[in-house]
C-alpha cells in the first residue's frame, strides 16, 4: 500500500460460514490493528442485514456489532435485490435500503457507516424462469439510450424510487432496472437522514457524470 499510495484496505470476504464467523471477525481486528499500527484505515464490506439472526450464507458468518468494533468503517452492500440471476426488480430499492440502514444503526454507529450505492442496472429478457433466465448487466447511460432507440417511456417506480422500462426487440419483452438521478438522490437523502459517514460505489468504472454532479451539490467532498 506505500507503494502505491493507498489510504487503507478493504475487506470484501462474501459466503462467511455461520461456523467461521468469530473467526473472521478475529482476522479483521488482526488487519485493522496492524494497519492502524502503520498508519492506515480498514473499512468491511456487510451483506445487507436487516436482523441479527438473518438466516443465509450471505448473512450468517457476518456480526454487524463486533465487525463494526472491529474496523474503522463499514461498507453496507445495499444493492443487488435486482440482480442476474433473480426476477426483474430495482437494484436497491430505496424502502429495503432503508430497513438495512436502520437494523445497521443499532449495531454500529452512524459515523461508522458508508452507505453502498449501485452503478448499473440490469435488463432481463421475458418472461422470467427461475434458474434459467440471465440479465445482462447495463450502464445507467445505455439504459437511457436503450429507451430512446426502442422509442419507450422510462418509468419510475415510487416504492423503490427507480426508474424502469420495457421494451421489445425480436419478439422478445425486456424489462431494464438502473439508477439515475432520481434514485441517487433518494439515497443520498437517507445518508444525510441518518447522518451516515459517507458512501460507496460498486463500481465506479462505469462512467456516469451525472452521478458526480448531483453527489457534488449534496456534499462536501474531501480529497
Amino acid at each position: 500500500m506505500g507503494e502505491k499510495g493507498y489510504e487503507g484496505v478493504d475487506i470484501d470476504f462474501e459466503y462467511i460460514l455461520a461456523s467461521d464467523r468469530d473467526a473472521f471477525t478475529a482476522f479483521v481486528w488482526e488487519v485493522a490493528e496492524t494497519m492502524r499500527a502503520n498508519g492506515y484505515h480498514t473499512s468491511v464490506a456487510l451483506a445487507p442485514k436487516t436482523s441479527s439472526d438473518q438466516p443465509g450464507l450471505l448473512y450468517e458468518g457476518k456480526d454487524y456489532r463486533a465487525l463494526g468494533e472491529a474496523a474503522d468503517h463499514v461498507l453496507l452492500m445495499t444493492y443487488e435485490w435486482g440482480y442476474t440471476y433473480g426476477p426483474p426488480m430495482a437494484v436497491a430499492p430505496i424502502h429495503q435500503v432503508r430497513r438495512v440502514v436502520e437494523y445497521a444503526l443499532t449495531q454500529i454507529p452512524a459515523e461508522k457507516i458508508d452507505l453502498g450505492i449501485p452503478n448499473y442496472g440490469y435488463d432481463w429478457p421475458l418472461p422470467y424462469v427461475r434458474g434459467v433466465t440471465k440479465a445482462a448487466t447495463v450502464n445507467n447511460i445505455q439504459a437511457v439510450r436503450i429507451a430512446i432507440a426502442y422509442g419507450v417511456a422510462i418509468q419510475f417506480d415510487e416504492l423503490s424510487q427507480s426508474p424502469f422500462f420495457t421494451y421489445n426487440t425480436e419478439g422478445t419483452e425486456h424489462e431494464v432496472w438502473f439508477e439515475d438521478v432520481r434514485s441517487l438522490q433518494a439515497k443520498f437523502n437517507l445518508i444525510k437522514e441518518y447522518s451516515l459517514r459517507g458512501c460507496g460505489y460498486w463500481q465506479i468504472m462505469q462512467w456516469f457524470r451525472a452521478n458526480w454532479l448531483l453527489l457534488r451539490d449534496n456534499f462536501y467532498i474531501l480529497k
